[in-house]
């Protein structure tokens, strides 16, 4: 019998495209703690929807068309979910018994409108404890925003939110027990996804070169830091450096080195693309 938290007031949304891999173990992590979880699929081809139902999870299916609003802002503005408060899960990620049970504590006395998570990543067989600690704003109140808005039609061919942050109306604190990321799909996976996530990265760059006051307002310091930076030749290098060293990743091992590198290549992909699209050299 589960000894794991029940009736915790929020709404998991959990986007998936051909995650029969994954998706099993991300529903199990849930353990009958949420009444409400909502399966929002983007015509997979695999057994995803099946496994879905085979739970009796309700299953959603989203089409993108190119435009506003993409699939975790459309799920907002056409999902009728249960509660305010909603969690938004990628199905390699898995929810351990200190963050439900912190959850639960937490939740229904918060005064805050949204919630920083933070990860544990895995990479090449390993976990990594150390070095820049993943996290992002995937838990908040429907009522307080939404994500980010870009005019992605012009640049844009993921159709789901990736870089993008909500924009919430209220304060913002943090669930400090952390959630297992589990992207074992290998390295060919690996940077195939962020060979995309560097061309958008690249595109946004440019778009903010154009864009007014506004737009750099709804940024976070660490935002505004990256993409006032992003062509110089100089920042993998400060990101590799200080995930090593300044954040003891380390301690990581060799897994804790190659996971950096692998970070630092990606900031020079970016980069390299925002020159190419300037014509620069």
């Amino acid at each position: 019998m589960s000894t794991r938290p029940a009736n915790i007031p929020a709404s998991v949304c959990i986007p998936v495209r051909n995650e029969q891999r994954n998706l099993a173990a991300c529903l199990e992590s849930l353990s009958h703690s949420f009444d409400d979880v909502v399966v929002i699929d983007s015509g997979s081809t695999d057994q995803t929807v099946s496994i879905a139902e085979a739970r009796g999870i309700r299953v959603v299916q989203f089409a993108w068309d190119g435009r506003f609003p993409k699939k975790r802002n459309w799920a907002l503005r056409n999902v009728a979910f249960a509660h305010d408060w909603v969690l938004f899960l990628d199905a390699d990620e898995r929810l351990t018994p200190e963050f439900l049970t912190e959850l639960q504590s937490v939740l229904p006395k918060t005064p805050h409108v949204g919630l920083w998570l933070s990860f544990t990543n895995r990479f090449m067989g390993r976990d990594l404890n150390h070095g820049d600690r993943f996290r992002k704003l995937a838990l908040f109140r429907r009522s307080a925003g939404e994500y980010e808005q870009f005019p992605e039609e012009f640049w844009s061919s993921l159709d789901m939110e990736i870089h993008e942050h909500p924009v919430l109306r209220g304060s913002i604190g943090a669930i400090r027990a952390r959630i297992d990321h589990r992207d074992d799909r290998g390295l060919h996976h690996y940077i195939a996804k962020h060979n995309d996530y560097s061309t958008w990265e690249a595109n946004r760059f440019h778009w903010f070169a154009t864009a007014g006051s506004d737009a750099w307002s709804q940024l976070r310091p660490r935002q505004r830091f990256k993409y006032r930076h992003l062509d110089k030749w100089w920042l993998a290098h400060v990101y590799f450096w200080t995930s090593v060293v300044a954040k003891a990743g380390f301690l990581d091992g060799i897994a804790g080195w190659r996971f950096a590198a692998m970070k630092a290549r990606y900031f020079e992909d970016v980069r390299l693309k925002i020159l190419e699209h300037a014509g620069r050299s």
